[in-house]
């Protein structure tokens, strides 16, 4: 899924992006493509920034620190998980509250890449932002997308992008899929286990006990750090 999200890589200043205000999610002639650019920077956001569903859906404006081009922050700070309208207090299904394993008023930062740069200063500048200044909306103005207008929109992307065997397989089955995605590319980049537990919101016995494949393969890895760092001793000491 990594081919329908490309950006720039070199890095500017970062500044807080310009939005327009408005635009929801089309419907009729140009739906599907609409629904697909609406839904593109949430899917990034979960891919390249390792956000849960609940933390995508209710980034707003504060949350950026985008530069123009390159390495920006995400500054995480509430979430909005789809319990459904029957166990929240507002009647919707969605309902802001703390981030999970945090406590009120706790949040995370995390590292926003170039590609992900790119793809959320597009979405702004075609989509703005909603009232509340929200990124991402449903296919109802003024209601955040629940679990299943971003599911469908899921399946059609891997619909388009996947050989017929590989729709039938268990790659990137669920959207949730982009965030272990996330979590193994930056364990496998060699990121600190400590370091990758507190930019995914996770303890690190939990990021350890999930993860563990990604971790076990970092023993050769860390002997050839080794061995080049007893060798540049070794030249350094003649």
């Amino acid at each position: 899924m990594s081919t329908l999200l490309k950006g720039p890589s070199d890095g500017r200043q970062a500044q807080r992006p310009e939005p327009r205000p408005g635009g929801g999610v089309a419907g009729g002639s140009g739906g599907v493509e609409a629904e697909r650019a609406a839904t593109e920077a949430f899917f990034g956001a979960m891919y390249y920034a390792g956000l849960r569903p609940e933390e995508a859906v209710e980034l707003r404006m504060p949350n950026l620190d985008l530069p123009a081009v390159g390495w920006g922050e995400i500054h995480l700070d509430h979430a909005a998980p789809d319990a459904g309208s029957a166990w929240t207090n507002n009647g919707e299904s969605r309902e802001r509250r703390q981030l999970k394993h945090r406590g009120v008023g706790d949040g995370r930062t995390v590292p926003c890449p170039p590609q992900l740069t790119a793809l959320l200063r597009a979405h702004l500048q075609r989509f703005g932002v909603d009232q509340d200044g929200r990124l991402f909306r449903g296919v109802r103005q003024g209601r955040q997308p629940d679990s299943s207008t971003y599911e469908r929109a899921w399946r059609k992307a891997r619909e388009a992008v996947l050989t017929p065997a590989q729709a039938r397989s268990p790659l990137g089955r669920r959207p949730y899929d982009l965030r272990h995605a996330a979590v193994s590319t930056w364990l496998n980049a060699g990121v600190g286990a400590a370091q990758v537990a507190e930019w995914a919101g996770h303890s690190l016995k939990v990021l350890l006990d999930i993860y563990a494949h990604c971790i076990d393969g970092e023993e050769s890895a860390a002997r050839r750090r080794i061995d080049a760092a007893l060798a540049e001793a070794r030249q350094s000491s003649h």
